[in-house]
């Protein structure tokens, strides 16, 4: 038998419990060996609820307990956390996560003390909810030289988008709505400013170069700054409007970024919707895959995080491979990317935009007079930065890249 420990009863932890109790046949054939839930650690008393007597509210009581072999810290954030899982790893014991922050923040420390000691540090969970990838980084695609992942990697953020897109609403609507649904927190700034993507893609780009890429340091934008009137000329391209998150070969150094993209309509993620995932991987010899699926929710996550106990329990006193050094993955800078844009501007500024940027592609809305939108040809962003501010007294709106 193998004794399993939950730090954190809220929606993960409880979904953990109810995944490995549902599925018990199933879990434990699969793993070889019975997998019992001793503890669930939580400063909360839960009366009446099933697994009450499990509850416990000193970390100590499970770290000291010889028995715990694995434990699957649901808890968040990076202070208790972090500690829990330093003592837990010190102590043999394997954890398995769905803690992007603790992730993105201490990942190869987390690693290199598991291997130390002889034990396992999972966190497919972290990233893209139920979705299979860190695995299949880890183990299927191995052989593979990653030369790029891009990814809609919040879904908040997509499902905001989508309803702007459908229904033609305004963003703040859309936000309370999808507060109201319980799809976006009470702050939703993480989510809606690109933040939670931002710690996914700098899990996933470590992941695809075997060193470490600082989410300090990930260019970072969110959606507040796209309206309804973005999606109309969208349409008109035959284009949609998704936030990306990009990790990318550029060279011998590496993009890592996260920003609302312009999207044609052949490009595979174009029809992810809703609160669904997705990351496409290319790879030099496999050339593209996609991994698609429920990105967030209780049991979406939980199945994620119990695929990592599964593993855990099938090597218990052997060391899963995961390459990831601390060493720093040297980041290109944003400025120096070459990309296509596309901005709008008060009407008759065409001349001027002409001058400035040369070749353009004009697009005008049926019916619209106070205004008219231009996609460049490809240029640096910081030569793109510097023409455009040169039209700030006739600029509309905000400007968006182009995804090929």
């Amino acid at each position: 038998m193998i004794k399993v420990a939950v730090l954190g009863y809220g929606t993960v932890g409880s979904g953990v419990v109810e995944v490995i109790e549902k599925n018990k046949d199933m879990v434990n054939k699969k793993s070889g060996d019975e997998i019992s839930i001793k503890y669930i650690l939580d400063l909360r008393d839960f009366p009446g609820d099933p697994y009450e007597s499990k509850v416990v509210h000193d970390f100590k009581q499970i770290v000291e307990d010889d028995g715990i072999q694995i434990i699957c810290e649901t808890m968040g954030g990076v202070g208790a956390a972090y500690e829990f899982t330093k003592q837990a790893l010190a102590a043999g014991k394997s954890v398995c996560t769905s803690n992007k922050e603790l992730v993105a923040s201490h990942g190869p420390e987390l690693l290199a003390l598991a291997k130390e000691h002889q034990c396992n540090y999972l966190f497919e969970a972290s990233v893209g909810g139920g979705i299979p990838i860190i695995r299949p980084l880890n183990y299927s695609l191995t052989a593979e030289r990653i030369e790029a992942i891009t990814g809609i990697l919040n879904g908040t953020t997509n499902y905001i988008l989508t309803k702007m897109e459908k229904e033609g609403a305004d963003f703040d609507t859309v936000l309370k709505e999808a507060q109201e649904k319980g799809y976006a927190e009470r702050n939703p700034e993480a989510d809606v400013e690109g933040y939670d993507a931002c710690r996914k893609i700098a899990i996933l780009a470590s992941l695809m170069l075997g060193k470490n890429v600082d989410y300090n340091k990930v260019y970072t934008e969110g959606i507040t700054k796209i309206t309804s009137r973005d999606f109309e000329y969208a349409k008109q391209m035959d284009m949609s409007i998704k936030l990306l998150a990009i990790g990318r070969e550029i060279g011998d150094k590496t993009l890592a970024m996260v920003a609302p993209f312009l999207i044609p309509e052949e490009h595979p993620l174009h029809m992810v919707n809703g609160v669904f995932n997705a990351v496409f991987v290319k790879g030099n010899m496999l050339g593209d895959s996609m991994y698609y699926g429920r990105g967030a929710g209780k049991l979406p996550t939980a199945s994620a995080v119990v695929s990592d106990v599964i593993d855990c329990a099938r090597h218990i006193g052997k060391v899963i491979m995961c390459f990831w050094d601390a060493e720093q993955a040297e980041l290109v800078n944003v400025e120096d990317t070459d990309c296509a844009f596309f901005f709008r501007v008060k009407s008759g500024s065409e001349d001027r935009v002409k001058a400035l940027f040369g070749d353009v592609k004009k697009v005008v809305l049926p019916g619209v007079t106070e205004e008219e939108g231009f996609i460049t040809a490809t240029l640096k962003e910081r030569d793109f930065d510097r023409k455009y501010a040169e039209l700030a007294d006739v600029q509309v709106g905000a400007r968006l890249r182009l995804e090929a």
